[in-house]
């Protein structure tokens, strides 16, 4: 009878490191495929091109550090990989969590997960095309006369990769709020009287995170605040699970 638990807990340890092997194995493979196409140069031309059209005719990026020329546009290609075989590691993290489930929970966390994942790719995809061509183009005019524009790689991806965070984070602001109303820790009316300290905090958080540029700001601010707005609408939909529930559905 001891020795059961134990069993257990080796067969759960033994599964998940199966599906942790199978999750890394999808990253690597898609990363090397885009290794041979589209090649790592293309990928990093490709993050890089906001910032090339904002840049002056005839400027260009270089490299200050003796590898960035090979890790740079290497990390911009395992995030590539990462992000393409995400639906990979996402189903391996669900094949290994469902079944301690019950029914009601996995009715919950899929669509979670799937919303989640959608709601982080448009944060990233707003940054890359709405926020990068305009804040560059900002960054540019500023250049003072006599000064030439040459944006090192590696700081350039650490930019770029902060913002892509930041906004995918910042979308999924609606599906934090559902969950929050979904497990009763917060009610559609708190939420109503919280959006005062809420737009306050927004402004704050983007001061933070985003660079010290007044448009740099309100790109992330005002898009948080009104996914806030969202996330109340979407909570006014949703009722809310008590204990007695729980209880009764288990």
């Amino acid at each position: 009878m001891s020795e059961a638990p134990q069993e257990t807990f080796i067969s759960h340890l033994v599964e998940l490191r199966e599906r942790i092997v199978k999750a890394v194995v999808a990253v690597l493979f898609v990363t090397f495929a885009l290794m041979a196409w589209p090649g790592m140069k293309e990928l990093y031309s490709l993050v890089a091109a906001p910032m090339m059209h904002a840049m002056p005719v005839g400027a260009s990026m270089i490299v200050t550090d003796v590898t960035g020329s090979f890790f740079i546009p290497l990390k911009v290609t395992l995030m590539a990989g990462f992000l393409i075989s995400l639906p990979v590691v996402l189903y391996q993290m669900w094949a290994f969590v469902a079944p301690g489930l019950y029914k009601h929970e996995q009715k919950m966390a899929l669509p979670i997960i799937v919303s989640s994942t959608v709601l982080f790719f448009c944060g990233m995809a707003f940054a890359f095309f709405v926020v990068f061509p305009s804040i560059f183009k900002t960054f540019a005019s500023f250049t003072p006369v006599g000064v030439q524009m040459a944006t090192d790689i590696d700081k350039y991806w650490s930019f770029a990769l902060t913002m892509f965070i930041a906004f995918g984070i910042t979308f999924e602001t609606p599906v934090v709020l559902a969950v929050l109303t979904r497990a009763g820790i917060v009610t559609v009316q708190q939420l109503g009287e919280f959006r005062g300290y809420f737009i306050v905090a927004a402004f704050v958080i983007a001061a933070v995170v985003t660079p010290p540029d007044v448009l740099s700001q309100l790109f992330l601010a005002v898009p948080l605040v009104l996914l806030y707005e969202v996330g109340i609408l979407v909570s006014r939909f949703i009722t809310p699970r008590t204990r007695a529930s729980e209880d009764a559905t288990a």
